[in-house]
């Protein structure tokens, strides 16, 4: 028996669509079979289509260019230094 495996970005390990009209039918039909519900973007890494389950809409916060957020460490009692 054969079984599809579907080509994944090498940076996020999501699946690649070839273009946006394709990713868009795979969001309705996760939303057909699961009632999940995804937005599509274009990856800044490999420029293909990828499936996100967070809102574009509400997860980006607008901040000043001189008050840009940092990255931060998710690890267990990790405390960042004062410059």
């Amino acid at each position: 028996m054969h079984y599809f495996t579907p080509k994944r970005c090498a940076e996020t390990d999501k699946i690649m669509y070839h273009d946006k009209a394709q990713a868009q039918r795979a969001v309705e039909q996760s939303w057909a079979e699961r009632g999940a519900e995804l937005w599509v973007y274009r990856c800044e890494y490999c420029g293909t289509w990828h499936l996100t389950h967070r809102d574009p809409k509400s997860s980006y916060r607008y901040a000043p260019l001189n008050q840009q957020l940092k990255p931060h460490s998710r690890k267990k009692g990790y405390k960042p230094r004062r410059r």
